[in-house]
């Protein structure tokens, strides 16, 4: 069973602290979206949480102290994608949706016939199969995102963390991310995303880390934290809350000190 603990996690820069003992447990079937304002410590979170930023505290997957796990095994574990786009080597599409097979064959065979069959997998999912044999740095900065969500896709680890992913990519493919995201956690996986927009985070997460000045201020669901007053309080803005397919939508409307009284009519317009 893919579960993570996270136990009293602090992170400290020489400007001081980014993390403040944040704890919290996990376990699949969930997706969590980790949202709080710029400079806020997600993307540091999900970085602890992927074994790739030094901590103080304990992170456990499956109860293995990730700073101990082997580096295959815990590529096994967690697939991560990161904000930055940069791919250092001139390669094809393909074959940087190939990287993320490189856990599951021996470096010195190569990719196997399953390999390429997921990684071709996963571009379909993220419409770019047809990029396959083109130059990765020759692509769009959207077109590069889903590429490298494709390689994460590939990995095909019992845990994603991905950070800010939905960057770059416009409003169809936004939405159909955060959908594979929702599927891939009700089959089973874990799902961690950063996201800065919180009607994709309400709309589609099924429970939300709210972080600020780098402490944990709501661990919760969208419905739930959506009465606390906490998003304004924490984000300094006014927000419109509605109902959206049977779900919690937080709508920004605006920034707190100019904000006006808006209020939807029975249909959930304006």
């Amino acid at each position: 069973m893919t579960r993570v603990f996270c136990k009293d996690v602090s992170v400290s820069y020489r400007s001081g602290p980014v993390l403040k003992s944040v704890s919290f447990e996990a376990a699949k079937g969930q997706l969590i979206g980790v949202i709080g304002p710029n400079g806020a410590g997600k993307s540091t979170l999900v970085r602890a949480l992927a074994g790739l930023q030094s901590y103080s505290g304990d992170i456990q997957w499956d109860e293995k102290d990730v700073r101990r796990m082997a580096a295959t095994e815990r590529a096994k574990t967690i697939a991560y994608m990161p904000q930055a786009r940069t791919v250092h080597w001139a390669l094809s599409c393909l074959d940087v949706v190939l990287l993320g097979r490189l856990p599951h064959h021996s470096q010195f065979t190569g990719p196997s016939d399953k390999d390429r069959e997921t990684a071709l997998a996963a571009m379909s999912r993220m419409e770019v199969q047809g990029f396959a044999a083109r130059p990765f740095d020759k692509l769009s900065g959207g077109e590069q995102a889903r590429v490298l969500i494709a390689r994460m896709l590939a990995q095909d680890s019992a845990c994603f963390l991905a950070d800010e992913p939905v960057n770059g990519l416009d409003p169809a493919h936004q939405i159909s991310l955060m959908q594979t995201f929702q599927e891939f956690a009700q089959a089973g996986r874990l799902v961690f995303v950063s996201l800065h927009d919180l009607t994709l985070a309400g709309r589609w997460c099924d429970r939300l880390l709210l972080i600020e000045h780098g402490a944990l201020k709501a661990d919760t669901s969208p419905g739930e934290l959506i009465g606390t007053g906490l998003i304004q309080e924490v984000y300094g803005i006014e927000t419109i809350d509605i109902m959206l397919a049977g779900k919690p939508t937080i709508v920004p409307a605006a920034v707190r000190s100019n904000a006006s009284t808006l209020v939807p009519n029975q249909s959930g317009s304006f």
